[in-house]
């Protein structure tokens, strides 16, 4: 297949432009259906854990303050300028230009709630950094982290360490013995790995099409509303280190088999099982993971496919053994943080039948309208993996049952590769579609106080 052929088409029929748009009708009506339902289920006293909300985690209440005019000029001017500039500089300059520019919007949002805004979602006691303190040396912490995972355990993590491999808190103890403590050092670690997803989306799209798709997604992959919860949540910071694993792997799959291919896929492997230990839940990216390598499968033929797939897999494989050499088992953590969950009163409140599709209704928030419009333009060409395979890990996350309720956060990893999708958007109308995202996220952070 040829570079011309991997693109998205970019002369649409008349109908293929009103797709998108009927698609965020209909998404939007399940988001309102969605909402009367969970309202009803909170009248009839049905606790959804979501702090008054009904889709989202967080109230309906209006946080109107001079700082919400930073969001609102930081967006126009992504609007008006980011288009131009992912146009006119060059490659390495726009990876640069698009990660700064996340963090930026990212921040703007967040600080629209005031100054502390940025830091108040990692000081609640359910936190990684409240368990900080905790942690002595690295072969006792490891070796002991599963025996305090059980919620009667002498002395039992919080929830979201509990939740998690020990990866997730030794990214916060880092964060505060290298940097300005959990908190501030959290949360800089947290933005700042978090916007690096959109250059590694940058990359992998451009690995898989060519530049000038990438270069369409870019401002999309700023601005979408999925910088809501980069400022600040530790999801963040997983789908950071994830999404550069598999932005290692597109490398790898679009190179010809060799050392140079193999170095590359070792890369992404490491990362990615590095991801592993920081949740859970991102086993289902692996569905991203073998598409970004099986798409190249015409071009590499079946040995190369299997190759990179094996050397890929031995990243993982020496990431699973230095934690095992420190005394963590992954696969029983997994059972006894599957165990907590399952056992807290949140989950047995929590009706499996609604966030089946509530979970699935907050992405759709996240992901932004340019997103979900994109979806409904996809085609045949290896870019498309991206977005489709993300959402196929989604629902398979989704229909575990084990996720209930704010996936706007637990899949960050995942929607940031379904922004992707705007690369199928019409090119008449991108303009407006970039708008809509940019005005979506400041309606939610004005008027939804969430957690993140």
């Amino acid at each position: 297949m040829s570079r011309a052929d991997a693109r998205p088409d970019r002369a649409p029929s008349r109908r293929a432009e009103r797709r998108p748009l009927l698609a965020v009708l209909l998404t939007a009506a399940v988001v309102v259906a969605v909402g009367i339902v969970g309202g009803l289920l909170d009248r009839a006293g049905t606790d959804l854990h979501l702090l008054g909300g009904v889709v989202l985690r967080g109230g309906f209440t209006a946080v109107v303050t001079p700082g919400a005019v930073l969001p609102v000029v930081v967006g126009a001017l992504g609007v008006a300028w980011a288009p131009r500039l992912a146009a006119r500089l060059g490659w390495r300059a726009l990876l640069a230009a698009a990660g700064a520019g996340a963090a930026l919007w990212a921040c703007a949002l967040g600080l629209s709630g005031g100054l502390t805004r940025l830091t108040e979602p990692l000081a609640s006691r359910y936190e990684y950094p409240y368990d900080v303190d905790r942690v002595g040396s690295l072969g006792g912490f490891l070796a002991g982290f599963t025996a305090s995972v059980p919620a009667d355990a002498a002395d039992p993590w919080t929830t979201h360490v509990a939740g998690h491999p020990p990866g997730a808190l030794l990214a916060f103890v880092l964060a505060d013995r290298l940097g300005p403590g959990a908190l501030a050092g959290g949360a800089a670690l947290c933005i700042a790995v978090g916007a690096s997803a959109v250059p590694a989306v940058l990359v992998a799209v451009r690995a898989l099409a060519d530049e000038a798709t990438a270069r369409g997604v870019a401002p999309f992959a700023v601005l979408a509303p999925t910088a809501l919860v980069v400022a600040t949540s530790a999801d963040a910071l997983f789908a950071g280190v994830a999404a550069w694993g598999m932005a290692a792997l597109a490398l790898a799959a679009a190179r010809e088999p060799g050392p140079g291919a193999d170095l590359r896929a070792l890369t992404g492997g490491l990362l990615l099982g590095l991801a592993l230990f920081l949740s859970f839940g991102l086993a289902a990216l692996g569905l991203v993971a073998l598409g970004v390598v099986l798409v190249q499968r015409d071009r590499l033929g079946g040995g190369g496919v299997l190759r990179l797939l094996a050397v890929g897999a031995l990243g993982v494989v020496v990431v699973f053994g230095l934690f095992a050499a420190g005394g963590y088992a992954w696969f029983e953590g997994l059972a006894a943080a599957a165990e907590r969950v399952r056992s807290g009163p949140s989950y047995a409140d929590r009706p499996f039948a609604f966030f089946v599709f509530a979970n699935l209704a907050a992405a759709a928030v996240v992901a932004g309208p340019a997103a979900v419009g994109g979806l409904a333009g996809v085609r045949r060409v290896p870019v498309a993996v991206l977005p489709l395979a993300a959402l196929a890990g989604m629902l398979v996350s989704d229909l575990t049952g084990l996720v209930r309720g704010e996936t706007e956060r637990i899949w960050l990893p995942f929607t940031v590769w379904v922004v992707a999708a705007t690369a199928f958007l019409p090119p008449a109308s991108r303009r407006w579609w970039l708008a809509g995202s940019a005005v979506l996220a400041v309606v939610v952070e004005v008027f939804v106080r969430t957690e993140w």
